[in-house]
């Protein structure tokens, strides 16, 4: 327990006024802190100077240097030392409001604590990491495994292939993480390579508490918010339609057949032995039913005459006008049967960027990880991606968290507020009373940006 957390209990247990936000807004840092996983471990860029929604503010990647040979008589090579500036936008600001009525103000800040506070923080910080792994598929050109098709016999060949993917792309072995869902550690510890006492060196302790820790290089946590897609959205199937098949990197279409009506450009497919998510950039018909497609990354694997595609059906964008650059509410959608699903990956039309589904989607309407970065059109299609487990795997400077204080209310408008920041997080509490309500108007908020800065330094395992 930190020493914040003691001096805040000692103090305020008992206090008579327990709306005291420089009390809450600590608590609430050490019960993130406690919490958080993928917050943790990203590069993170702090500085204690309060700034404002969608302001503009700089990081730095880390520079790269390249050793060089020097005969006797040389000078050494000097080389730029600056490391890379990176403009991140703070345009996250992520809240949780609730309203605490006067019949409950007299119980004291422990009991508003485990009633209140607890489970909001829970929220922000599920909010936190929903969005950090969102960006996980903007790394799908370097994976390792197959959707849905890990085991406990096949694990650790998911895990090395993920490895050999960071290693071809030369990230740095120390640092490294590998983010897996709820289902993928199922299978992992089902397996005896890595439970195994007698293998692993470690006492028992791998079966005994269910832990992976460090393995094959990455330090491996187990993350509820990790992409897990289950089976159940509406689907179609066809074939490749090719004697002999197609081989790994093929960019042109692909003749296939079996398909009733016609499979829309910007949807996506999962095509069996290439068994990766892929995007239609393209396709051809006659007599309206689909005879080729043409996937916008290539096949990623060999795949063999009459392989089973699995097309995912698309929705479309349902508002007049659509939407601009830079919007960050929910997307209006319809032509759904099935709601999407958490953590599917989504896009628009065949060129847009990849995105991911946080929230709580609905037949109607999604919440994106983080706002539009180019319009999109009503009617524009809207595609889900297979499903699977999008594990992700990533070194600290692949992607960065950057977080500023915000700005306290101004006086005079009775509201009492607090903003504390602790390890390059800050946290804002509002309290307002609401005469109407007749209670407390409690607003925890926090202020930051993410920005993918390296998308060689990480890569999704599959599974």
């Amino acid at each position: 327990m930190s020493m914040i957390r003691r001096r805040v209990r000692k103090v305020f247990d008992n206090s008579i006024d327990s709306f005291i936000p420089e009390v809450w807004a600590n608590e609430s840092l050490v019960l993130m802190e406690e919490n958080k996983v993928v917050a943790g471990l990203v590069h993170r860029d702090f500085e204690d100077k309060i700034a404002n929604f969608g302001d503009t503010v700089n990081t730095r990647m880390p520079a790269n240097f390249t050793a060089k040979r020097k005969g006797v008589n040389d000078n050494v090579t000097v080389q730029n030392a600056s490391a890379t500036n990176v403009a991140v936008v703070l345009d996250q600001q992520i809240h949780v409001s609730f309203l605490i009525r006067d019949g409950e103000q007299s119980k004291s800040f422990a009991d508003l604590s485990r009633i209140y506070l607890r489970p909001a923080v829970m929220a922000l910080t599920k909010k936190v990491d929903q969005i950090l792994l969102g960006q996980a598929i903007q790394y799908r050109d370097n994976f390792g495994g197959s959707l849905g098709g890990i085991t406990g016999s096949n694990a650790k060949d998911y895990i090395l292939q993920t490895r050999e993917a960071m290693n071809t792309n030369n990230v740095p072995m120390e640092g490294r993480n590998l983010i897996i869902s709820p289902s993928t550690e199922t299978s992992i510890l089902s397996g005896d390579q890595f439970t195994n006492a007698d293998k692993l060196g470690d006492m028992g302790t791998a079966i005994r508490e269910a832990s992976l820790g460090r393995r094959l290089g990455f330090d491996i946590y187990m993350c509820q918010n990790t992409s897990q897609i289950s089976t159940g959205n509406t689907t179609a199937s066809g074939a490749i339609n090719a004697s002999g098949g197609y081989l790994k990197g093929r960019t042109a279409a692909l003749v296939v057949d079996g398909i009733s009506g016609t499979w829309s450009s910007g949807a996506w497919v999962k095509i069996a032995g290439d068994d990766t998510p892929h995007r239609i950039a393209s396709h051809t018909e006659t007599s309206s039913n689909t005879t080729g497609i043409t996937l916008a990354d290539g096949l990623r694997r060999n795949v063999a005459d009459d392989a089973v595609i699995t097309y995912y059906t698309p929705g479309a964008v349902n508002l007049s006008g659509g939407y601009a650059a830079g919007y960050d509410k929910e997307i209006a959608v319809d032509g759904f049967t099935v709601a999407p699903k958490v953590g599917q990956s989504v896009s628009f039309g065949t060129a847009s960027p990849v995105y991911t589904i946080i929230g709580s989607p609905t037949t109607t309407s999604i919440e994106l990880d983080r706002p539009l970065e180019a319009s999109i059109a009503d009617d524009a299609v809207v595609g889900i991606a297979p499903a699977g487990n999008y594990n992700f795997a990533f070194h600290r400077n692949a992607l960065a968290l950057v977080v500023r204080p915000f700005a306290l209310p101004m006086a005079g408008t009775g509201a009492r507020a607090a903003v504390m920041s602790m390890n390059d997080m800050s946290i804002r509490v509002t309290f307002t009373y609401d005469g109407n309500k007749q209670g407390h108007l409690v607003t925890l908020d926090m202020l930051a940006g993410v920005k993918v800065l390296d998308t060689d330094a990480g890569a999704i395992m599959l599974a």
